[in-house]
Order: C-alpha cells, then sequence, then structure tokens
C-alpha cells in the first residue's frame, strides 16, 4: 500500500526538532531508522501530519564515556553499537543482543532509541535496557530529564516519551569484566523473538557476586527476573546452582496466549532460556 500524504521536516538540532513536534502536536511522528514506523505507513495504520526526520542531528549518533558511564546516541545504528570497541568492553551484553536483530539490512539503518522508544515487547533490545538499568535522557520543550529503565517502559508500544519530547541517549554504567549472553527462542530465523533472556552475570572465584536478568516477551513491557537474580548472588557458579535459580524465571510475569505461543509455554521457555544464558555468561 501507499501511505498517507504527510509533510516533512529534517531539522539539524534537538531544538529544532522539539519545535516542531510542539508545533504539530499529535499529527507528528518521529522518524529515526525507519524500520518499524515506515511498514505502519505503508499499511496505513498510521496517518501522521508530520513527519520529523532526525537523520541528520548528528548530535544524536555516536558513543563516548561520561565518567564510569557509557553514553550512547539515540540515532546510534545497531551495526555501530555491535562493533563499537567501547560497547564491547564495557556492555558487552548489549553488543551481543543488538547482533541478533533481525537482518544486516535492518541493523545498518535500524537506530537504538528508535528500537526502545518503538517499545515492542517483542524487541530485544528492552531487556538488555531494564537489565543494565539504563538511563533515558529525554528533552523537550522544559528541558532535559531522565528516566531509569524501569519507568521508561509503561505498556504495549508506549514509553515515558512525551508527544513534544524526544530521546536523545541512553546512559548504561559500565559492566567491564562481566560474563554475558543473550538467548533468544524465534520460530523462524531473524523473526520476532518469541521469549528471549538477556544475562549479565558477574563471578569473583567461584561464586556470582552480582547478577542482572533481563526478559523479553513475558508481559508488555520488558522485566528483570529479580527471584533469578536473587537466587543466584553469593551462590555458586554452577550448573546446578543455575539450574535451580532459573527455576523461578517466570515469577511475577504475565506472558500472553497468541498465535506464536500458549501462555503457560513462554512460562517453560522463560526458565529454560534462563538456565541456558546465565550458563553461557559464567562460561
Amino acid at each position: 500500500m501507499i501511505p498517507s500524504s504527510f509533510d516533512y521536516v529534517a531539522p539539524d538540532s534537538v531544538d529544532a526538532a522539539i519545535a516542531a513536534l510542539v508545533e504539530a502536536g499529535d499529527e507528528a511522528k518521529v522518524l529515526a531508522g525507519g524500520q518499524s514506523l515506515v511498514p505502519v505507513l505503508r499499511l496505513r495504520l498510521a496517518a501522521p501530519g508530520l513527519i520529523v526526520d532526525l537523520r541528520r542531528i548528528t548530535e544524536l549518533t555516536g558513543v563516548r564515556r561520561d565518567g564510569a558511564d557509557v553514553v550512547i546516541g539515540a540515532m546510534t545504528t545497531h551495526h555501530d553499537v555491535v562493533t563499537d570497541p567501547v560497547v564491547g568492553e564495557h556492555l558487552s551484553l548489549l553488543a551481543k543482543t543488538a547482533a541478533t536483530v533481525a537482518d544486516p539490512q535492518v541493523r545498518h539503518r535500524g537506530t537504538l532509541g528508535g528500537a526502545l522508544v518503538h517499545a515492542d515487547p517483542a524487541g530485544d533490545l528492552g531487556a538488555v535496557a531494564v537489565a543494565l538499568d539504563a538511563v533515558f535522557e529525554l528533552a523537550g520543550p522544559s528541558g532535559r530529564r531522565s528516566v531509569a529503565a524501569a519507568d521508561f517502559f509503561q505498556d504495549y508500544f508506549t514509553t515515558a516519551v512525551a508527544e513534544d519530547e524526544l530521546l536523545v541517549a541512553i546512559r548504561f554504567p559500565s559492566y567491564a569484566g562481566w560474563g554475558a549472553h543473550y538467548e533468544k527462542f524465534t520460530r523462524v530465523a531473524q523473526s520476532w523473538s518469541i521469549v528471549s533472556v538477556a544475562a549479565a552475570i558477574k563471578v569473583t572465584g567461584s561464586v556470582v557476586t552480582q547478577a542482572r536478568v533481563g526478559l523479553t516477551n513475558m508481559g508488555p513491557v520488558p522485566l528483570r527476573a529479580t527471584a533469578v537474580e536473587a537466587a543466584l548472588v553469593g551462590g555458586p557458579a554452577t550448573a546446578d546452582a543455575i539450574r535451580a535459580a532459573a527455576a523461578s524465571a517466570a515469577e511475577g510475569t504475565s506472558p500472553v496466549d497468541d498465535t506464536s505461543a500458549a501462555a503457560d509455554y513462554r512460562e517453560h521457555l522463560a526458565r529454560v532460556l534462563t538456565e541456558r544464558a546465565v550458563l553461557a555468561a559464567v562460561g
């Protein structure tokens, strides 16, 4: 299908983009990489009056260190996330997860910020952001504010970003020296996750000293498997201990029945994939 007609602007600064959003109100849609928005436009599931294209705003791209943190611009592509050496050293879980997103063509066009704001519960990167305690930096007409990942995702395809705001960057603490793995279960290659698990584990000696485990598609928003984390920390990094901790992976989740899987099957997958992800993360 052909999209409905719309006006188009490509501002070269965050302030200019926000001004365009304020003027257009709820008639505006933001274009980042376009991998989610363009199909929606073509199917006429959305008919905005204005498209605000962010690709000319250079301050929204790139990776930098800020003290102990790593800050990634919202318009940084998945490919650049995967190949950036700073991300590889300090956020290996993010790099490994981004490498599983769709296919190389999508990873060269799609952006980290665009995927996170789209907030599809089957999207891969939300679980990583929640697991790694990311902080989302938003800009709007009233200035800039920060939102913790736990508060950023609010419901299906819904985030804390207001209509007149932009996500400008995502800030992560450093996880250098941690083991990490993303275990993804799909019906066919390059499709949306039925369930996935993001695990970052720190082992000292033979003991798990810190653990972060995120779940994809186990509810309307990405979730932390807090029961698994609590069971892991302080215990031995052994297969038996990890298997016992993973048994609680579905606690506090609310998976749905749909054409891809039943809710109880998703709960089973969460337990199995958590065990695999943590085992791989601890080596």
